[in-house]
């Protein structure tokens, strides 16, 4: 009985130790290595241009690079859908501190009850989105983008981030974290509205179309570290 009582006094400590302490330290890890990057932005005038339409927007992210653009996008103050699991608690807390405003579900759990949090958040906020998290497979658009997007009547901007410097991990989708005092490029792409009459022939359509969109993004903007007379030009500008 004491072994017994004893393993569920650990475990809510374990619990604890797990969600708040180590979120913690994530998140003071993610704010000490953030300050040390140089990131610019190409295409910051249509996040500009959106929010002063009252439109707000979804930001779609590869689960690969979302490290290098956590902190820039936290300014905004977004809402994000976070998987309901023990790694999704982690993640939770840690954004939390910085600013998100998470929102528990994924495609394989809570989905639905989320979609319908978005659905009442204030209009013209911003909504960050994995779109190929939390498990991939990689580089492959999940059609809760598009749902999202068609729930919040927002528009998908593609989030495109490039660091120079990185270490890549042996994960499903080769995870990326910039290396200290890396350089970061951050493109937007441009807004794609998804209409509110939608079929399910026009979802899977859309849902292409960010894909192959994000996919030649990624592939311009990581060949841009070729041309050092173009990466001094963008990294001199204020």
């Amino acid at each position: 009985m004491k072994e017994g009582t004893d393993y569920f006094m650990r475990k809510p400590i374990r619990r604890f130790f797990y969600s708040r302490v180590l979120s913690y330290i994530g998140f003071l890890f993610m704010e000490v290595l953030s300050a040390t990057y140089r990131i610019r932005c190409i295409g910051k005038e249509i996040e500009e241009r959106t929010l002063r339409s009252g439109s707000g927007f979804v930001g779609a992210l590869w689960h690969q690079r979302l490290f290098g653009a956590g902190v820039f996008f936290a300014r905004l103050k977004p809402a994000i859908m976070i998987s309901q699991s023990r790694d999704g608690d982690l993640i939770a807390n840690a954004v939390a501190l910085m600013g998100y405003r998470p929102i528990r579900g994924s495609s394989t759990r809570g989905g639905k009850a989320a979609l319908e949090t978005i659905r009442e958040l204030p209009p013209g906020g911003v909504i960050g989105h994995i779109v190929d998290g939390p498990r991939g497979p990689a580089e492959v658009v999940k059609s809760g983008l598009i749902r999202i997007a068609h729930k919040s009547g927002s528009p998908i901007i593609p989030l495109i981030v490039s660091p120079e410097k990185k270490w890549i991990f042996k994960s499903w989708d080769k995870f990326m974290i910039p290396k200290p005092f890396s350089r970061i490029i951050i493109r937007m792409g441009t807004p794609m509205g998804v209409d509110p009459d939608i079929d399910h022939a026009g979802f899977e359509e859309k849902r292409l179309c960010v894909e192959s969109d994000m996919k030649k993004l990624h592939q311009e903007l990581d060949s841009l570290w070729a041309q050092p007379e173009e990466i001094n030009r963008l990294f001199s500008k204020k």
